[in-house]
């Protein structure tokens, strides 16, 4: 691959790459990695470092892994650490039914008449916009999107590595912006409401809070990852030089326009199957047929929590599977059960690499959550911020900083939420900003270093991604690739949170960007109000 070297930035990238590119292959780094989080675990654990959550009121201590006690967490929890880790399972369960789909050639065919019939130039914004939307479903954008922006980018004889970058940029990088809401939604709401309640306790958020400027983020975006893909990643990795073979472009013959002619069938009906499993009993046309609305949640009718949200993965599977032996049929492509089962196993064989990675990244992750540094580092960090005193917009600025940094060794949004919320919230609503504005500001920093960050939980596998056209491949080839986009990400966003600050604009329905403080509340006086709010800061800062 050659890289374009000219420019200054394009020349600190290469510095970083081949630094990072230095360092021991991932998956022994990982371990490594591991080892460390051991040793330091044992260094901070006999300064007694610790801290109080803000939201509990709990000491935080650190664990020391070398005690006899973190020594058999280390032996006991190996195997399960390994085979708990969330994005194992996932690309595994998916990849099967993709390789059914792959073996029967409906992904090729499929892929060049992407190719054949979309404009050249409208590739890149389409990968990334389709990135962002991915967030609804989960892990779809990661194990689905991802891999086919390097397949698609090959195919139109453009670097696959600046393909896969579009891809990640948009599912991970775009996290906080869509059309859609997702299930982190009413997740983070709930987490506000309660740090909300510290200040006022009759007030509510609701899971659309962010909508507004979601949406309006989700084309924003979009322009942007686009812009940096063409003008600064494309540029720097260059033309393709590896030994990556791409699908030939050529024409659909019969036999293929027979088989996706039958998969076309085949989705409709999947998909008014999937629409009769989650369209609620009492909607129009639904309300008589019987078992209509099965897959939302049992309980409360719902679907953010839902059955059907939960099992995305197996939608995956059982979709990519059934669509590619219909194609294999109509394109008289798959004889028997046999040719099925043998593109399955085809799509496991390679991914031994990355099953040895991901078993190293599972232990460094768990440890790095048992040792409780994590917690730590983010409370103290949070603590340091809120301390200082400054004005409204530079604290938004700052609450983005913090939770953009925090997201570097903290993977989990709601997690790093539940130690902010009780922090930021009250101090933010004293200030006049309402609780909604305050999430949005810690969602745009948790997103933006989301690329870059290696604990986040599919760094692994974008690292397996890129390894599959460049053997050479490693974390500093993914954060020289990465960095440009979390910076103009995080600068853009920034400039569109100050613009809507500056607007008034509400951020979602019924969610107003500032807070008024009432007269009264619960009985007590304003100013009591505003005093003890003061004395719980005073508390979780001294």
């Amino acid at each position: 691959m050659e890289n374009d070297k000219s420019g200054f930035v394009a020349g600190m990238l290469n510095v970083i790459e081949r630094v990072g590119n230095k360092l021991p292959h991932p998956g022994a780094l990982f371990a490594y990695f591991a080892l460390g989080i051991i040793f330091l675990s044992w260094l901070v654990s006999m300064f007694n470092v610790t801290t109080v959550h803000p939201g509990t009121g709990e000491t935080i201590e650190a664990v020391n892994l070398l005690s006899k006690t973190g020594l058999h967490m280390i032996m006991t929890g190996m195997v399960t650490n390994f085979t708990s880790f969330a994005p194992l399972g996932t690309v595994l369960v998916a990849l099967l039914g993709i390789g059914i789909a792959e073996s029967s050639g409906l992904m090729s065919t499929g892929l060049r008449l992407l190719v054949i019939s979309a404009p050249r130039q409208l590739l890149t914004f389409a990968i990334v916009f389709a990135g962002i939307l991915s967030n609804t479903a989960s892990e779809v954008g990661y194990v689905v999107l991802v891999p086919l922006g390097g397949m698609i980018f090959l195919a139109v004889g453009r670097n696959p590595i600046a393909g896969i970058a579009a891809a990640f940029a948009g599912v991970s990088g775009g996290y906080s912006a869509n059309l859609l809401l997702g299930t982190i939604d009413p997740l983070l709401a709930g987490l506000s409401e309660e740090a909300a309640r510290i200040v006022d306790a009759t007030y509510t958020v609701n899971p659309a809070a962010n909508y507004y400027f979601m949406f309006v983020s989700t084309f924003f975006i979009a322009y942007i990852g686009t812009w940096v893909t063409e003008k600064i990643v494309i540029p720097r990795l260059g033309e393709y030089k590896g030994d990556a073979i791409p699908e030939e472009i050529k024409e659909i013959d019969e036999l293929e326009k027979r088989g996706l002619k039958f998969t076309l069938i085949a989705f409709i009906i999947l998909v008014i199957l999937i629409a009769w499993s989650v369209v609620p009993v009492n909607s129009g046309i639904w309300s008589n047929i019987p078992g209509s609305g099965f897959m939302r949640d049992p309980f409360t009718g719902g679907l953010l929590r839902s059955p059907f949200m939960s099992g995305i993965v197996a939608l995956i599977f059982l979709i990519a599977g059934i669509l590619g032996i219909v194609y294999g049929i109509g394109a008289r492509t798959l004889k028997s059960s046999t040719d099925v089962i043998n593109g399955m196993g085809k799509s496991m064989s390679t991914l031994g690499t990355y099953i040895v990675l991901v078993f190293f990244a599972a232990q460094f992750v768990a440890y790095f959550n048992w040792t409780n540094l994590g917690l730590i580092f983010a409370i103290k960090g949070a603590n340091l911020i809120g301390s200082i005193g400054m004005g409204r917009i530079p604290l938004m600025i700052a609450l983005v900083l913090v939770s953009a940094i925090i997201n570097l060794v903290v993977g989990s949004a709601s997690a790093k939420w539940a130690i902010l919320a009780p922090v930021f919230i009250p101090m933010f609503m004293l200030l006049g900003y309402s609780p909604e504005f305050t999430q949005l500001a810690y969602r745009v920093g948790d997103s933006v270093t989301n690329v870059i960050a290696p604990m986040m939980s599919y760094f692994a596998m974008i690292v397996a991604f890129m390894e599959r056209y460049d053997k050479k491949a490693g974390i500093g080839t993914i954060i020289a690739t990465m960095i440009p986009y979390t910076i103009i990400f995080l600068v853009a966003w920034l400039i569109l949170l100050v613009l809507w600050i500056l607007a008034g604009l509400p951020i979602g329905p019924g969610a107003p960007l500032f807070y008024e403080l009432p007269e009264m509340m619960n009985g007590q006086d304003i100013s009591e109000v505003v005093n003890s709010g003061a004395i719980y800061l005073k508390e979780v800062f001294c």
